[in-house]
Formats: structure tokens, C-alpha cells, sequence
């Protein structure tokens, strides 16, 4: 199995609560991640690719195995910061 995800990561974990208010009442996942993300996929959106197991942390990992295509995570914390990641696909 392998999914390709975008993700917004931000070091705060208030600031990711609001952000992921904002994109659950409308706001745009892309270009949120391009003005907030810390990660350098912001350029892209937040568009992380395709990847499969053991390919990111196992918490990341684990919260995509666990979303259907389309959703939004609620805020998933790792040793990186605090991600909200966006599931865009599985094959």
C-alpha cells in the first residue's frame, strides 16, 4: 500500500489547531501550507508525494493508513512538530 498525502507542519501546536479550524470551516489546505508549513513541501502546497510504509514517522504514518481519501486529520504530533496532513490518494 502507499498514499500520497500533503501536510501542513508548524512547531506550535496552538497554531495548528486554528489552522485546522480554518481549512474544516473553508479555507484553502494549499495555501495555507504555503504561508504556515515549516516544511519545505510548503512550495508545493504541502504536497509530500507518493510513499509507502516506513517511508515517514510511524504517527504520520498511521494516521494516513487510518483516513479515507479526501479528509483532513485532526492535528498528529511527532518528534517534527504538528502536522495536518490531507490524504490525496492510496494505491
Amino acid at each position: 500500500m502507499e498514499w500520497r498525502a500533503s501536510h501542513i507542519l508548524v512547531k506550535d501546536r496552538a497554531l495548528a489547531q486554528e489552522l485546522l479550524k480554518r481549512i474544516k470551516s473553508g479555507g484553502n489546505f494549499a495555501a495555507l501550507a504555503r504561508d504556515f508549513s515549516t516544511c519545505p513541501s510548503k512550495s508545493k502546497g504541502g504536497d509530500l508525494g507518493w510513499f509507502g510504509p516506513g517511508k515517514m514517522v510511524p504517527k504520520f504514518e498511521e494516521a494516513c493508513k487510518k483516513m479515507s481519501v479526501g479528509s483532513i486529520s485532526p492535528v498528529v504530533s511527532t518528534q517534527f512538530g504538528h502536522h495536518i496532513i490531507k490524504l490525496t490518494g492510496r494505491r
